[in-house]
């Protein structure tokens, strides 16, 4: 790695010592799973969690409702997963919705991605499925994310969102060019929660009874019709309701017009990752349907409001590291990062106790371990039951069973960039994503990116964002760059 310029600071922990790479997680090997021992990585994500009280750094503008899944198709062949072993079966959820980068006291028909995340309260306990309604994200690493939620919030001296911020922070990701060309195009502004698509984003693993793995992408389509706005369009509602998304799922639930939708996975059998043609563990990249299809597992209904937003929405808290049996992680480094931050940020912002709010705690089953006190602690403990294992007490004991088929890692300890697959590069799906579009969705697509990027003070922060449109499409770049120069010459 280069060495930084002698007029250079030297980036450091907060312990002074030197960084020697603020690019690319520490991980048993190359494209392995992220190792606990990267202090740089675990500072940053818990810091980050621990910045803003009460409400949450991100996702903190967001609705929920309660609802059911039910399984209409079988999918045994590939998991083991209690609530999904037969046709017909329900599972009691909680959905919450949410914008991405606003505060809670932010508007909802803004251009932003949506938060979905799906708590199951299934009979072997809470699984939570932490996703988006878009099926890629803007970087690749969590080492990253704190930098790029930095240059989306408010800015620390003006105090409100720079686009001076939040293109320099693009520029220098090339790899978010395919979610810039997804979050500026017409599915920007959903026209409301339940007009628009949720999907897991991440790459997941299932594991079928006879221990065989496979990996998974989630997608949950809306029964709806997808409905989005238009710039003008979301800003007159806004200034109409900024409650806007609270007010229609509130109301269509209110008056039993109950929202749905049905979901498909894409299954990938885990020998054929190694060489598929795209790395299936970028967050930054689609698997095609072509390559995998949509399989249809069944549908999820949103029938019941909560009674009270503070306590069952605000202080509802997902985790994806939530896991049940026949369900399990990936090698897909933003998930591994997600694991840790997640669950973090709620024993920050709730409490090492929020898993015993009545939103958080399991419905199905019991939760049965040996965590005992801090905050809020409840009393709901049998009398005199031991707080160790093993122990010669009857206490609870382990199964010795995975939840997941093991992970197969080698290589040497140390940062690591992902690993390149053939078809990998940071613009050739943002191309793809280009090309299927109407030339009305197209003009769309170039005017809302421009209206952003032309008022960008820095020519060399434009210049290198030109270059990424450039490079997805030779026709998608030259029609940004023309439009920016015209809104700059005005």
């Amino acid at each position: 790695m280069s060495k930084p310029t002698p007029t250079a600071r030297v980036l450091t922990t907060e312990a002074g010592a030197p960084v020697a790479d603020n690019q690319n997680s520490s991980t048993a090997g190359v494209g392995g799973p992220i190792i606990l021992q990267d202090q740089h990585l675990l500072e940053k994500l818990a810091r980050f969690n621990r910045e803003r009280i009460p409400e949450r750094v991100v996702h903190a503008r967001g609705s929920g409702a309660y609802g059911y899944f039910e399984v209409t198709d079988d999918v045994t062949g590939f998991t083991r997963a209690d609530f999904l072993d037969t046709v017909g079966k329900r599972t009691e959820l909680f959905i919450r919705f949410s914008t991405v980068a606003d505060s809670l006291g932010g508007a909802d028909a803004v251009r932003d991605p949506r938060g979905f995340a799906v708590k199951f309260y299934t009979e072997e306990g809470n699984y939570d499925l932490v996703g988006n309604n878009t099926p890629v994200f803007f970087i690749k690493d969590p080492i990253k994310f704190p930098d790029f939620i930095h240059s989306q919030k408010r800015d620390p001296f003006t105090g409100k969102q720079e686009p001076n911020n939040v293109w320099d922070f693009w520029a220098h990701a090339p790899e978010a060019t395919h979610q810039v060309t997804w979050l500026m195009g017409d599915r920007g502004i959903p026209a409301s929660y339940r007009h628009m698509n949720g999907y897991g984003s991440h790459t997941y693993q299932w594991t079928n009874a006879e221990g065989e793995a496979f990996f998974v992408k989630y997608h949950f389509k809306t029964n709806q019709g997808v409905r989005s706005l238009s710039a003008d369009q979301g800003a007159e509602l806004v200034g109409k309701d900024a409650n806007s998304h609270q007010t229609d799922l509130l109301q269509s639930i209110e008056r039993g017009v109950y929202p749905s939708w049905t979901l498909y996975v894409q299954i990938m059998p885990a020998a054929e990752a190694a060489n598929y043609r795209f790395n299936p563990f970028d967050l930054t990249k689609v698997w095609p349907h072509a390559d995998y299809p949509l399989q249809r597992v069944g549908r999820m209904v949103l029938d019941r409001n909560p009674d009270n937003v503070f306590a069952e929405v605000e202080q509802s808290a997902f985790s994806p590291n939530n896991f049940v049996p026949g369900i399990g992680p990936s090698r897909d480094k933003m998930l591994q990062g997600r694991l840790f931050a997640y669950a973090d940020a709620h024993r920050y912002r709730l409490g090492v106790n929020h898993t015993q709010l009545a939103v958080n705690a399991p419905k199905a089953t019991t939760a049965n371990n040996y965590g005992r006190d801090g905050l809020m602690a409840s009393n709901a403990y049998d009398r005199h039951a031991k707080n160790y294992e093993p122990n010669s007490y009857d206490g609870p004991v382990q199964t010795g069973q995975p939840l997941s088929a093991p992970l197969a890692v080698s290589g040497y300890v140390g940062t690591h960039a992902a690993p390149a697959h053939t078809k990998d590069d940071d613009f050739f799906q943002a191309g793809e994503l280009y090309r299927l579009m109407s030339e009305d969705e197209k003009k769309r697509l170039v005017e809302n990116i421009a209206g952003g990027l032309s008022q960008v003070s820095r020519d060399d922060v434009i210049e290198k964002n030109l270059a990424h449109f450039h490079a997805a499409d030779q026709d998608y770049g030259k029609r940004v760059e023309a439009r920016v120069r015209e809104l700059r010459e005005d």
